[in-house]
């Protein structure tokens, strides 16, 4: 692993990078953690106030979001990821400090996580074609897995911390963490020395997304993952976003009780980055399909109320089969979809994979509420697990190769 790490850094700007994804998300191991408790402390919210906050980023970033990868596409990429975490900074920030000063408004927090939205669509398509510039093709999985094990170090780190925060202080105060940690990683990744991009003359930008379309539409196995994951992340977002925190809706006990459940889950992220660096997988989209239906083993574990030992344990599985997905995934992408056309591809991705994410989420606090948080937890592992097994049934998916 040694050798690896040093071969890695010896590509100039992957150790920046690296650095900038540790830092953003120790903030980003606090948000949703301060973000959630925050709204629970506000006098006479409830799981109805707390979905529709926690929707509120991802209309607009689907909204927008083939836009962010024509642009992507088009001008430098690790400009675009810097200036929007900048961005982020000052909106995370005032969110804090409303919370802070004692003037928290679930409307202010809305209208905060809305504008975040905008910039998460510039963000997201940006981001994922940023290490492409930097590494050769048959070095992308060890640096997506690096990446991802620094990343979860972070996370890990800001969950643990979020938890001990907010349960003894205002839970503005994680927020402002968090928009620290989202400034200082803009200015990493802002000035990375990459190479500039050669400008795309085209009609514009329906041509682009035409373009991007195709090289979507040709490949089976990316179709089949995108409508697969549009049903797994509506039910796992509801889970994370809002079915958790009700979970443990204790305001005494509930977010340390939570961040552990974070916790744990990132643990196992980092179990299955440490994996995933070590060994290649022949057919790796059939071993991660096969886990993340058993990883619904935390859905069924909250629901049942088991033990807090048995939820984390359940959490620390579902955190590896996760990670186990994205480098997989994010090498799979890389490796065959062109570069030219990558980001808007990746668009096509997250548009599919989360669009129906934000009806999860804000209808997860209203069913929760009529039906009761476990009924809702059970039914989100169930699609978890249904849409797992269907996408195997796709040949192309349990065949996909990437050497």
């Amino acid at each position: 692993m040694r050798n690896q790490l040093k071969e890695l850094r010896a590509h100039k700007g992957f150790s920046m990078l690296a650095s900038a994804r540790f830092i953003s998300n120790v903030g980003n191991g606090m948000s949703p953690i301060a973000l959630a408790y925050g709204v629970l402390s506000i006098p006479g919210a409830d799981g109805g106030d707390l979905s529709l906050v926690m929707a509120a980023r991802f209309f607009p970033m689907i909204a927008f979001m083939l836009v962010g990868g024509v642009f992507a596409d088009r001008f430098k990429r690790n400009r675009i990821v810097g200036g929007s975490d900048v961005i982020g900074s000052f909106l995370a920030g005032t969110s804090a400090i409303s919370l802070i000063g004692g003037f928290p408004h679930i409307w202010i927090l809305v209208v905060m996580g809305g504008l975040f939205g905008v910039l998460n669509a510039l963000w997201w398509p940006a981001m994922s074609g940023v290490l492409p510039e930097i590494l050769p093709k048959e070095k992308l999985q060890e640096g997506n897995a690096v990446i991802g094990l620094m990343s979860n170090i972070g996370y890990i780190s800001g969950t643990l911390l979020g938890g001990i925060i907010v349960a003894s202080f205002n839970p503005g105060w994680g927020l402002l963490v968090d928009a620290s940690s989202f400034f200082i990683a803009g200015l990493i990744v802002w000035n990375l020395d990459l190479p500039s991009k050669s400008r795309i003359e085209s009609p514009g930008i329906a041509h682009d997304l035409r373009v991007g379309w195709r090289e979507f539409i040709s490949r089976s196995w990316v179709v089949t993952m995108v409508l697969t994951f549009a049903i797994i992340n509506m039910a796992f977002e509801s889970m994370l976003q809002v079915l958790g925190p009700l979970n443990y809706n204790d305001l005494a006990t509930g977010p340390r009780y939570w961040s552990l459940n974070l916790a744990g889950m990132t643990a196992g992220m980092m179990l299955g980055g440490f994996i995933v660096l070590k060994k290649k997988f022949k057919r790796p989209l059939f071993i991660t399909m096969g886990l993340i239906a058993i990883s619904v083993v935390w859905d069924f574990a909250l629901a049942l109320d088991l033990p807090l030992w048995v939820c984390i344990i359940s959490a620390i599985f579902s955190g590896l089969t996760i990670e186990f997905f994205m480098v997989t995934w994010n090498t799979s992408m890389q490796t065959h979809i062109p570069e030219e056309s990558y980001s808007r591809v990746n668009a096509y991705d997250a548009l599919g994979s989360f669009g129906i994410a934000p009806l999860g989420i804000v209808i997860a606090g209203p069913l929760a509420a009529h039906f009761g948080v476990n009924t809702i937890l059970f039914a989100t592992g169930s699609l978890t697990f249904i849409a797992a097994c269907a996408s195997l049934s796709v040949k192309s998916v349990r065949n996909l190769t990437n050497a």
